[in-house]
This record gives C-alpha cells, structure tokens and sequence, in this order.
C-alpha cells in the first residue's frame, strides 16, 4: 500500500476497525472511505455493490462483523452465522467485482477444532470438530478464509485472511450480556469494588454510560442491587447501605445469607465455568499493527503458493496467519490479575453449571514472528491501561 493509497475500512467504528484506523493514521495513512451501520447496511447486496461502484477503494480491510462472548454466541446462533455470512460476502464479492488491489479479511481463533493439538498451527483448520458454544460464529468465519482463497485461485484476486487471538482494548464492549471474557471480568470486578465501597457515586456514573437491561444511574438502589444480583455481583454478608445522594431513603434491600466462607468485603462475584480453560489475550492495538504489517508485507501468493516466502523455512500451505502473543494463562489467572488492577477485595467464586467453551485455544504465532512482527504489551500492561480509560471515560 502507498501513503495515498484509498482504503475502505469495514466496522471502523469498533474496538478492532478503530484500533487499524488509528495506526494506519498514525503510519502516515490519509485517504479513507468510511461509513457507519446507519450509513451502509453490509448485509444488503445491493447498498453494499453501490456504495463499491461509488467509492473504487484499492485497499479493504473487512473488520466488520457481528461478535460477542459465550452466552451470546450460544443464544444469538441464528443471528451470528447469517449476519457475519452476509456481510463477508458482500464485500469479498464486491471488492473482487469493482477490482481492489488487496483485501485483509479478519476471522478469529474459535474457527480450530475443540480438540485441536496446541499451540494452535494454521494448518489445523477443518480436522476436526468445533466447539458447539460458537460454531455458528467459527462456521461464518472459516467460509470467510475459503472465499479468500476461492477467490485468489479462481480469479487472481489479493484476497488474504488473518485469524486474531482473543482481543482486548479501547472501544470493547462491556455489556456484561455479549461481552468477551476479559471485558466482562474487568467491569464486573469494578462494579464489585464500587459496591464493597459503597461508592453509589461511581456504581451510578457506570450504568449511565453503560445500561444494564434498561436499569441504568437513576434507578433505585433496590432495582440496581437486582440487575447486578443477576448478573454475579451480589452482597453476602450483613451490610448496612448509607442513603444515596441519589435517593430520599435507604435502599429497602435486604441482603440474603452467605453461601460462602466469610471475607472482609461484603461482596461476591460469581463468574462463569470453572476457571480452569486456558485463553491467549492480545491488546487491540498490537493486533492492528499486526494487520498493517500484512498488508504492506504479504501477498495472497506468498500465503497459498509459497509460504517459505512468508517464513524462514518451508511449511505446509495454508490459507490465512495466526496474530497473537504466543502465550495464555488460565482464566482463574485472569481473574486474579483483573483482580488486582481493579482494587476489588471481594470473593470470587465459580459456577461449574455454566459452560467453560474450549480447553486452551493458544495459537502457533510462529509464521507471523518469522516474517518479522513482534507484539508491544504484555497482558498486565494492556489491562492497566485498558482499566484507566475505563474508569475515566
């Protein structure tokens, strides 16, 4: 790509679409077609074909996609597999139809086999079967990376795929209903801490930016204590609640009796699975310029030709890069960091009830480093500075 070169960004406007944006700005990048969902809706052909007759861009990155964590994949499978089909679709097609030069389509790690061997090798694509929490999501996603390739070796086109690493960073999303695991945690955690504090100020100023199924910084303590109560945050141990600046009279709320081993803090966060699966955690920021680095480095030649040419060695063809940090950590890990940054004292404790997703999913980043990309954060960095924008914006 040139510095002038003109460059379509799909979902630029989310954590991942925003991320590439604010680096390629900062590499010197200037001339970007963008538009918003409400501007063009990529699951209609047609406004998707019109807006590429319109604009010609040279350069497509297609960040766009419908996304979210276990609980939402799982209930929204209709959703996922038809949404993220039809949007990749339109703009593979499109962009082979009004002739971009290079397309980086973004997938993600859940597309590997449950039961694949670890770390994670490109090469481990479709020998065996997916998790059932979010196949929907991995099945749109592997349709994807098949098109790219289709695509190259039937027409020519520069159509290339990357496989990201669970992600984290400016502009994730929080709702505790669709979030990933770390956005979740990190906001259930700091919830929890405003609550041990009995920091109604704070706990207010969090549901006005970010409701919680309509329940949001004017509602009352009790109806507050409810929704964050379903979601895992409760009081379990006796605990006078002070009056709110908020409301006229203490909150009517009685707290019910501990299951638990008491603890200094009055607070317990119930979380998810077992805490025992293993996860890889990549800042949003190192992975677009991962992106970036593809599309100035690497061709869809290189990639189902002649990967020697990608890495340093010969290797078995295949048809996208793994972009991660080559190191995971157990979710009870986790926790315990997010734990820490956030200032919760409180207990947390597991339920085994709910599902855990995949064992381990660490990916094999060994093609990527060898070609000469290297991550910038490590996860305790990313989550500090993840955590302060947080609390601030």
């Amino acid at each position: 790509m040139e510095l002038s070169s003109k460059i379509y960004i799909a979902g630029h406007l989310g954590m991942v679409g925003s991320a590439i944006l604010r680096r390629l700005k900062e590499k010197g990048y200037s001339d970007f077609v963008l538009r918003s969902l409400d501007e063009l809706d990529l699951l209609r052909q047609a406004d998707v074909e019109n807006f590429f007759e319109k604009e010609r861009p040279g350069y497509v990155i297609d960040a766009a996609a419908k996304v979210g964590g276990i609980l939402a994949n799982n209930t929204y499978r209709a959703q996922f597999i038809y949404e993220n089909l039809m949007i990749q679709n339109n703009i593979i097609h499109a962009s082979y139809k009004y002739g971009v030069k290079k397309l980086l389509f973004l997938g993600s790690s859940c597309i590997y086999p449950k039961n694949a061997p670890q770390p994670l090798k490109e090469e481990y694509l479709l020998t065996g079967e997916l998790e059932p929490t979010n196949e929907p999501y991995a099945i749109a996603k592997i349709a994807g990376i098949k098109m790219c390739e289709s695509y190259y070796r039937q027409y020519g086109c520069n159509f290339i795929s990357v496989m990201p690493t669970n992600l984290y960073g400016p502009n994730d999303n929080y709702n505790l209903e669709t979030s990933h695991v770390l956005p979740a945690l990190i906001r259930k955690l700091h919830l929890g801490k405003c609550l041990e504090n009995n920091d109604w100020n704070a706990l207010r100023k969090d549901l006005h930016k970010r409701p919680i199924e309509g329940i949001d910084g004017t509602t009352t303590e009790e109806q507050i204590l409810q929704i964050l109560s379903k979601y895992g945050i409760s009081l379990t141990s006796p605990f006078t609640l002070h009056p709110s600046p908020f409301t006229p009279h203490p909150s009517p709320f009685t707290p019910h009796s501990s299951p638990f081993t008491l603890h200094s803090s009055p607070v317990t966060i119930s979380l998810w699975g077992t805490g025992q699966v293993y996860r890889e955690f990549m800042h949003v920021d190192d992975m677009a310029s991962a992106c970036i680095f593809v599309m100035e480095n690497i061709n869809a030649s290189d990639l189902y030709e002649n990967p020697a040419s990608v890495t340093s060695h010969q290797s078995p063809v295949t048809s996208f890069l793994n972009i991660g940090t080559g190191e995971d950590l157990m979710i009870i890990e986790l926790a315990s960091i997010v734990k820490s940054i956030t200032g919760f004292n409180g207990n947390i404790v597991w339920d085994p009830t709910k599902p855990d997703g995949t064992l381990k999913k660490l990916l094999d980043i060994s093609k990527l480093e060898q070609s000469g990309f290297k991550p910038g954060y490590t996860l305790e960095e990313g989550i500090k500075m993840v955590y302060a924008v947080y609390v601030e914006v």
